[in-house]
């Protein structure tokens, strides 16, 4: 039997207060999404570097910008806080992506690029949406490239 306990975390702005929020829940299979998923976006790759200049050009051709998105988590490698809202403005150049799909944005009048994970768009074209939630949705079951 496995047990389970609530452990208080050290307080850090908009961090998680407790073990629990830490830990995403992994939603059920998608059958129509994973399908879309191998046919579409790593069709024909092998290799994480393969993968990932796949899901770069899946993300490139399907992604339309700008539009808003929020941020859903904080994370160390980024300055956003959950909750923030941000202008994205396209993906950034092949080689940034070689670990994680990023996107550039525009944030407190700076430019840079941020994981696509760590981001919700709002109000998105039907391509877009779609392709935002492929990536998510594979991060979200915990593949790597």
């Amino acid at each position: 039997m496995l047990i389970v306990r609530k452990r208080r975390l050290p307080e850090t702005p908009d961090g998680p207060d407790t073990i629990d929020e830490i830990a995403m829940k992994k939603p059920a299979k998608d059958p129509v999404r994973e399908e879309r998923i191998e046919n579409e976006a790593i069709v024909d790759a092998y290799g994480q570097e393969e993968k990932a200049m796949s899901w770069y050009y899946y993300l490139e051709g399907k992604l339309t910008s700008p539009f808003q998105a929020r941020c859903t988590t904080a994370r160390i490698t980024s300055p956003l806080r959950k909750g923030e809202i941000v202008e994205v403005r396209g993906l950034p150049p092949e080689d940034a992506c070689a670990q994680d799909m990023l996107v550039r944005i525009k944030w407190q009048g700076r430019k840079m690029a941020v994981p696509l994970s760590q981001l919700v768009a709002i109000d998105l074209d039907e391509s877009t949406a779609e392709a935002i939630g492929d990536w998510n949705y594979r991060v979200s079951q915990g593949y790597l490239f």
